[in-house]
């Protein structure tokens, strides 16, 4: 290639990793900090809930559930959106979505008004989150990609631990209002972070073909040495017989990606089954087996702090097969969550099993985002993983309302558990018929293109001056 035309993702692959990637990474990071948060609120100020409007478990049901409407609503919208205007701009949108509604919803006055208020956040909430992974991925090297994107998924678990001890402390001293309050006022200080300091995509200006100074004025921050280049250019593996699909949409759709795109849906709608089953109903279960409330909380919120495994996951993921690292996760968490139910009246042991499950369960969920992310081309990348993270999120309704009826069916607290660890199992079998069918996938384009299968597959992506 000549040395007036740049490929971006070499720049960014044969770079340190610079100062200005780290800002990136912060930011998104922070954004994905306070979606965990905001999105697990709800089940630490459940038991409050119930004691101050005087309610049944069985009621806050549709209050628990409410934000994953709103999560699988905007993360269905919002990969499209992104793909087509940028992540940026859809990034902003969301944040201050979410942060202006979930600030709203500590001034809900019955259990009504706080359910559609809950609505309006997790469409914030579902909107932000793919985009914050879409973005990360688009900045990360090659060969760190899945490790960086676990790391700053990470936010999640820990936002959402992070929202457990809060709340043990704000709510016996300002109520569960105070906890919402929190969840509504920093992101809209971050909104103000974000419209200086976070850039957009540069593979995706130079997807778009976009104007060339706009990508040499942010690649230049990674790379002074792009100062001289003319043209920017972007080569990856993109659709169906190397044709470039006319939307994100079309790409994840496409013969090549649709086995795999169902399996990824699957996987995750699975884990969600257990994730907001477990982070909703926890306290609860914890209290009706014997435990205080200040300790059901405090366990309870050990479950997603497990989520910083994620980060050695990426590192197995960067250097082993990915699919396979992640169904190994899947099939242990299926052992730890039935082993949680076994160990209601030693509080010792359940510390230890339900952070040993959290670690399990939030490693493999976390590394979801950047298995999908390294699965998709440019050109669907924000859909693909948008859509994966949005009808997942129907896994987190089903896991809302399991309890519930598990409940309502009187298993008991053991009974429970095993119930809501079998669907690491089944997630467990989705991502090996994932790697099976790109296995198969593989050898037939070795078949079709012996020769010319590196350059039948690709298509360059130019912006010049």
């Amino acid at each position: 290639m000549q040395k007036d035309i740049i490929d971006v993702q070499h720049v960014i692959d044969q770079s340190r990793f610079s100062p200005f990637q780290w800002l990136t990474f912060i930011l998104c990071f922070l954004i994905v900090l306070l979606d965990g948060f905001d999105t697990a609120a709800i089940g630490y100020i459940a038991p409050s809930l119930l004691q101050e409007w005087g309610l049944e478990k069985k009621d806050l049901a549709p209050v628990l559930s409410a934000a994953l409407f709103g999560l699988a609503a905007g993360a269905l919208f919002a990969g499209p959106l992104a793909d087509r205007f940028g992540r940026k701009l859809v990034l902003l949108v969301s944040v201050l979505l979410f942060g202006v509604f979930s600030l709203a919803s500590a001034y809900a006055a019955n259990l009504h008004s706080l359910t559609a208020l809950r609505f309006l956040t997790g469409v914030g909430l579902g909107a932000a989150m793919p985009n914050a992974v879409t973005l990360m991925s688009e900045f990360s090297p090659s060969q760190r990609r899945a490790m960086i994107t676990n790391a700053m998924f990470c936010g999640f678990p820990l936002g959402a631990a992070l929202g457990g001890g809060l709340a043990s402390l704000m709510i016996p001293q300002w109520g569960w209002r105070s906890v919402l309050m929190l969840g509504g006022v920093v992101p809209l200080v971050l909104v103000l972070v974000m419209l200086r300091y976070l850039p957009e995509s540069v593979r995706y200006l130079v997807a778009k073909g976009k104007p060339v100074e706009r990508v040499r004025s942010i690649l230049s921050r990674i790379s002074p040495q792009v100062y001289s280049a003319k043209a920017f250019v972007l080569t990856e593996v993109t659709a169906e017989q190397g044709l470039p699909a006319q939307s994100g949409v079309q790409v994840i759709l496409s013969r090549r990606y649709l086995v795999g795109s169902v399996m990824l849906w699957l996987t995750y709608f699975m884990g969600l089954v257990i994730f907001y089953a477990l982070i909703n109903w926890m306290p609860i279960l914890f209290r009706e087996a014997g435990l205080t409330p200040k300790t059901a909380l405090l366990i309870s919120a050990l479950f997603p702090l497990g989520g910083v495994g994620a980060v050695f996951c990426g590192w197995l993921m960067d250097r082993f097969n990915a699919d396979r690292t992640i169904a190994v996760c899947y099939a242990l968490t299926a052992v730890a969550v039935a082993a949680i139910g076994q160990m209601a009246h030693n509080v010792g042991l359940l510390v230890a099993v339900v952070f040993v499950a959290g670690t399990l369960m939030n490693t493999a969920q976390s590394s979801m985002p950047a298995l999908a992310a390294v699965f998709y081309p440019t050109a669907g990348r924000a859909t693909g993983v948008a859509w994966m993270l949005g009808l997942g999120r129907f896994g987190g309704i089903a896991g809302s309302f399991l309890v519930a009826e598990l409940a309502r069916r009187h298993l008991d607290f053991s009974e429970i558990f095993v119930v809501i660890a079998f669907p690491a199992l089944v997630a467990t079998i989705a991502l090996l018929i994932k790697q099976f069918s790109a296995q198969a996938r593989a050898r037939r384009d070795k078949q079709q293109a012996k020769v010319a299968m590196a350059s039948d597959g690709a298509i360059e992506l130019t912006v010049r001056e």
